[in-house]
């Protein structure tokens, strides 16, 4: 699988332009099972190809479990920078419902052990609207990342995966289903508590502290190209976004043959504007009115705004120095705010 990794990494040079690389991203799957020389040779593999930036940020996102002492240890000695720890709950209970492999003590140490090795930019994951996750727990959780100085902090609502053990259960009626009111109400403890404790809600489900937002997560939001590696990665150069095969042995094999197995998708200029617009208004920049008319046209302004307006007169939305943001509330139904704005030039 490395070597495939790295002969894909070679074989997609160009696909981005020639662009800086700001950000490197191990996610997708459990990369933590990767050892530290791996990882350095995938890194290393990058760096030789493409014009990576000298301050590039580097994460790694790891399962609680996977970061034993030697583990963080041989990860100091790479270019690693940051950290992404999927921690979930601080609550046995919970992690085992939930079927994660890590304990509630791991859950703590993990970061700890990160921390001490002298790695400060961290995030970790929590998960909420669980039927097992009470609003006095939810506020544990949260406050448990902010006393452990955890500078940046993602949060989602648990979703019910189709052909999922889980979602069978609900059908035989020997789980209950996940509760839309309970989701909400802990999205709004989610927020209130972190802007208590000076987090800046700079997209739905990520909080920062000042300075410390992602630079990945936003550049994604911002529409910047990125170029994805592996098995299922997604790709995206502002014209077309293509996606490799998920069966691990065919991407191997196509591989081993110098072939990528991709399928690719040209997008259309209302499917670039829609994903504009899906990003941006999840974002605390918010969507750009001016940068609409001028990377589209004004045409598809005046529809954007004429969609938006229940939404103004809701107040779930408003709008200053030409970019549209949303609400507190107008947060809990961003989704379907999106979904409303979207153009459609068939109209």
């Amino acid at each position: 699988m490395v070597k495939a990794l790295r002969d894909e990494i070679i074989l997609r040079k160009g696909y981005t332009g020639t662009e800086q690389i700001e950000t490197i991203y191990f996610g997708g799957g459990t990369p933590s099972v990767l050892s530290a020389d791996e990882l350095g040779t995938l890194i290393h593999v990058i760096t030789e190809h493409y014009p990576v930036s000298a301050t590039a940020e580097i994460t790694i996102e790891a399962n609680p479990d996977d970061l034993n002492p030697q583990k963080v240890k041989e990860l100091r000695q790479i270019p690693i920078n940051r950290f992404s720890i999927g921690i979930q709950s601080f609550f046995e209970d919970d992690l085992i419902w939930m079927n994660r492999a890590h304990s509630a003590s791991e859950a703590h140490s993990s970061i700890k052990r990160v921390q001490d090795a002298g790695f400060e930019n961290i995030t970790a994951d929590l998960i909420y609207g669980y039927p097992l996750l009470s609003n006095e727990k939810w506020k544990f959780n949260i406050r448990e990342l902010i006393e452990l100085r955890i500078p940046h902090i993602s949060s989602y609502s648990i979703t019910v995966e189709p052909a999922t053990a889980l979602a069978s259960f609900i059908n035989k009626g020997k789980q209950k289903p996940m509760d839309e009111h309970q989701s909400a109400l802990q999205f709004e403890i989610l927020m209130d508590e972190l802007e208590e404790a000076g987090f800046e809600h700079y997209e739905i489900s990520n909080f920062a502290r000042p300075g410390l937002h992602s630079k990945h997560n936003s550049n994604y939001w911002e529409g910047v190209n990125y170029l994805g590696i592996g098995p299922s990665a997604h790709s995206f150069n502002g014209e077309t976004r293509q996606w490799n095969v998920a069966d691990n042995m065919k991407y191997i094999q196509a591989l081993e043959g110098n072939k990528i197995p991709f399928e690719i998708e040209h997008l259309t200029l209302e499917n670039r504007i829609n994903e504009y617009i899906m990003t941006a208004i999840r974002t605390s920049k918010g969507m750009d009115l001016n940068l609409v008319s001028q990377r589209f046209n004004s045409d598809t302004g005046l529809q954007i705004m004429q969609n938006l307006e229940p939404f103004l007169e809701k107040e779930w939305a408003v709008i200053k120095d030409q970019s549209v943001t949303l609400s507190k509330v107008g947060k809990l139904f961003a989704d379907h705010i999106a979904s409303a704005l979207f153009v459609d030039f068939k109209q």
